[in-house]
């Protein structure tokens, strides 16, 4: 009910939560401050840049509070949403700038008290250790003024943000309206027409069948897959966690370092080395969840150029609290178009396939357009089912869309929906009514989802304004992180 309201309202609240929770905490503001040389800007908003050094830093940040691999931190789409992201937050900084918001003693004082650093910081006696807060703050390279500005600015952006999502509907009546059409029941009869019903009436030739293969060559392609063999660490119960933890060290070194076999590591840390034929980029059809190579970072290492085109091992990738892994590719099989002698089964059932939707088309077509001439006709038709939005039934996608658009000005009425690869179905509508009761707390929850839909619209078009005003300015594509490091 209501999914596209609803899937929509999960995408504002996640691209709010990048700039409601604070971006500066204890870690200072000096990515509003400080500026690197400009071989290496890649955006400029209001004149300022954000450089590539500023995106490896803030990617590698992310990176360890996902999980601590390096190696997605290293992965062109993870960088351009960190790009993306400092955009947004640069976006906004300008935008709280040039409002010149303001933000009171009294908020950034409770701002304070809420972050768990700053309220460890408080006694038993209730007292503040200002010695400790100043510490703290060295430690992570700021003083105060430099904190206490970071906090406030990120009110400001707090401020300015939830404003935005606050915004209301122009009308309370589009709620209703919208309410209203997810109500509206259609009484619904179907007829359908599918392959299967006619598949005892196609017998394709061989000749058939052979110029079919030929023209699809593609369909009938087994994908690339690779031999891999692999080694893991982990950590012993019985085993002190410093140890493990110069072991884990020595086994990300070796790996990394002898990237050209796993047998250093394995020899240095007594580990086996094992092996796994026909992993796919889909990994390993059957492996348990907790097998080395049933993890996509693992399998998707193994397909990166340096693994897979150079027999590189891949870095250490931790797959589970005290379970270190690395892999390399033995032997790379391309994709391989099979021969027709080894599919010619599925040849068959595609062509026949085909062919038995092709004259349940043709019968649909028939019978739809002489239902058109006399709608009236229900023979044929299945039990009549009272349909909703809010109470899809069986209807889903187009099917829906097309029930529930049929203009009501003439019942009964019908309208024909494919669905390729199996058939058709026409669904014959006889009725409109209104539901006797109304559910207000779905009108409410309604209400609600369309506003944060309003919300989202808001804050692009927000967003939009900004972006403009702030002057953005795009000096150098990002990329790879081989590429931007060697420019540093």
């Amino acid at each position: 009910m209501f999914d596209s309201v609803r899937k929509h309202q999960k995408i504002l609240q996640i691209v709010l939560m990048l700039f409601i929770v604070p971006s500066f905490a204890l870690f200072g503001i000096s990515s509003y401050s400080e500026f690197m040389d400009k071989e290496t800007d890649l955006l400029k908003v209001n004149g300022k840049a954000i450089t590539s050094q500023e995106v490896e830093a803030a990617a590698k940040r992310q990176a360890e509070r996902v999980g601590g691999n390096l190696q997605i931190a290293q992965s062109l789409p993870f960088r351009q949403a960190i790009l993306n992201e400092l955009l947004q937050q640069r976006i906004l900084g300008f935008a709280v700038s040039d409002l010149r918001l303001q933000v009171g003693k009294q908020e950034l004082v409770s701002s304070l008290q809420k972050i768990p650093q700053v309220r460890a910081l408080y006694g038993s006696d209730g007292k503040f250790d200002d010695a400790r807060f100043k510490q703290l703050l060295a430690n992570n390279g700021m003083n105060e003024e430099q904190f206490y500005a970071g906090q406030s600015f990120d009110l400001k952006i707090q401020q300015l943000v939830n404003s935005v999502a606050r915004t209301e509907l122009a009308s309370p009546k589009l709620s209703e309206i919208v309410s209203s059409l997810y109500e509206t029941e259609r009484q619904v009869q179907t007829l359908q027409f599918t392959a299967k019903e006619y598949l005892s009436k196609v017998s394709p030739s061989p000749e058939e069948l052979q110029t079919f293969y030929e023209a699809n060559a593609k369909l009938f392609e087994r994908p690339e897959y690779i031999d891999v063999e692999y080694i893991v660490l982990r950590a012993d119960s019985k085993e002190d966690s410093k140890l493990f933890n110069e072991k884990a060290d020595q086994f990300a070194n070796i790996t990394y370092d002898q990237s050209d076999s796993l047998k250093p590591a394995a020899d240095k840390l007594k580990l086996s080395i094992q092996s796994q034929k026909g992993v796919t980029r889909g990994g390993v059809p059957g492996l348990s969840k907790d097998h080395p190579l049933a993890n996509p970072k693992v399998v998707q290492s193994l397909y990166g150029d340096e693994a897979l085109r150079n027999k590189r091992n891949i870095e250490a990738v931790q797959i589970s609290p005290g379970v270190f892994v690395s892999a390399r590719v033995v032997t790379l099989h391309p994709a391989q178009i099979l021969p027709y002698k080894e599919v010619s089964a599925e040849v068959t059932r595609q062509v026949t396939q085909r062919n038995a939707e092709k004259l349940a088309v043709a019968a649909a077509s028939e019978k739809f357009s002489a239902l058109e001439k006399d709608p009236k006709n229900s023979s044929g038709f299945g039990a009549a089912n009272w349909i909703s939005r809010n109470k899809p039934g069986n209807l889903v996608g187009s099917s829906m869309d097309e029930v529930m658009s049929l203009s009501a000005d003439k019942l009964p009425a019908v309208v024909s929906v494919s669905n390729p690869g199996v058939g058709v179905t026409i669904y014959r509508i006889d009725q409109i009514r209104q539901p006797t009761t109304v559910d207000n707390k779905v009108h409410l929850a309604q209400a609600k989802q369309i506003q944060s839909l309003a919300a989202q619209s808001e804050f692009a078009g927000f967003m939009g304004y900004w972006r403009n005003s702030a002057n953005v300015k795009v000096i150098n594509p990002l990329k790879s992180a081989s590429s931007s490091s060697s420019g540093g």
